[in-house]
């Protein structure tokens, strides 16, 4: 997963002594808050200033630049980070989610265990004015290379139609395959495994 960073820039301004001194140059501060993914959960940053570094690896963990060159670590609220931020939090594009569909053995039809998914992809799909999308099918180790290669391909054209049907642009989707040799389960040759019959679909 991608860990979300909102980095801001404030100014500060020294206020001159008395109207006859040259007026100083503003000091930048640069401040990093780690933002949480949907589900709750963040991955982690490191933030150095010179020779310090620390590391930010919670929700809304924040580093401010320091002016003895050491980074200034501490926690925003979601209620401030949303005061301040909210507009440009807005304005972000959704970040990227990624479905596994998966088929029944030998045939480029969706198994049953995975009608669930195919509606939540299409749900995504409609909160996403442009999205750009890669379908990659895979098979699982019953038949040829030569065969698996073409099912695989033909797994991952059988979403592409299925989305462009619900209006997507045919050339926002990329599509490939990759036969046997990407396993999710590693099995022995002509294994049936059905967590290998799959197309992995990446939006953005």
């Amino acid at each position: 997963m991608i860990t979300r960073v909102l980095a801001a820039i404030a100014i500060a301004f020294l206020v001159a002594g008395c109207a006859s001194k040259p007026e100083p140059k503003p000091v930048l501060a640069d401040s990093v808050i780690l933002l949480p993914h949907a589900d709750g959960t963040t991955g982690a940053i490191s933030v150095k200033q010179g020779s310090r570094e620390v590391i930010l690896d919670s929700p809304y963990a924040s580093a401010k630049s320091g002016a003895d060159g050491t980074p200034r670590t501490g926690r925003e609220s979601e209620a401030a980070v949303k005061q301040e931020f909210g507009a440009l939090l807005a304005a972000l594009p959704p970040a990227p989610v990624s479905f596994l569909i998966y088929f029944q053995s030998g045939s480029n039809e969706f198994s049953e265990a995975s009608n669930a998914n195919v509606v939540l992809l299409l749900e995504e799909m409609a909160r996403r004015p442009f999205p750009e999308i890669t379908v990659i099918g895979h098979t699982d180790r019953v038949g040829t290379d030569q065969v698996n290669d073409a099912l695989s391909l033909q797994r991952a054209q059988r979403v592409k139609d299925l989305l462009t049907q619900r209006g997507i642009a045919a050339e926002r989707i990329s599509v490939g395959g990759r036969g046997e040799r990407e396993p999710l389960v590693p099995t022995a040759d002509e294994v049936s495994e059905p967590r290998n019959r799959r197309v992995e679909v990446s939006v953005r």
